[in-house]
């Protein structure tokens, strides 16, 4: 059984103004062209619409996290203060986590390839990510590159 389309041209949800249907989402939920009170155009799920999950373009909940930040005095004292960022914790190979069963962190088994795989990721990119057939190579690659970016002895 098929449930009707129901027109949702020109009702408000929250910050959203349907102006017209843009088709149909992979889900079968209808798609809507909405303006957001801040003049954006967004095409949203109208199932988001309905149950209120959808209230703006995105503005809202960027609006609140912004007061959430500056409600907090420990956030607002460290806005703009990037050294704090130079503490940041790398884990090194011999901080091991519960979950690890190469006994070397950043060396792990590859069970599709059959390979070790050595990985360092540092300042947002990884700086190895190579695959090895024998593991004492990949706790090697790992130890050198720790050396060189952590700059761990």
């Amino acid at each position: 059984m098929m449930s009707r389309l129901k027109d949702l041209t020109g009702q408000r949800f929250g910050r959203l103004t349907v102006l017209q249907r843009e088709g149909q989402s992979k889900n079968g939920n209808a798609k809507w062209l909405c303006k957001c009170d801040c003049g954006n155009l967004r095409v949203v799920d109208g199932y988001g619409l309905r149950t209120g999950q959808t209230v703006s373009c995105g503005c809202y909940r960027r609006e609140q996290a912004r007061k959430n930040i500056l409600n907090k005095p420990v956030l607002t004292q460290n806005i703009g203060n990037w050294h704090i960022l130079e503490k940041t914790w790398h884990p090194t190979s011999e901080d091991l986590r519960a979950n690890n069963r190469s006994g070397i962190t950043g060396v792990s088994y590859d069970r599709n390839q059959k390979r070790w795989v050595a990985r360092l990721f540092f300042h947002g990119r990884y700086v190895l990510n190579t695959m090895y057939d024998r593991k004492e190579s990949a706790i090697q690659a790992r130890k050198d590159a720790e050396e060189r970016y952590l700059k761990v002895k």
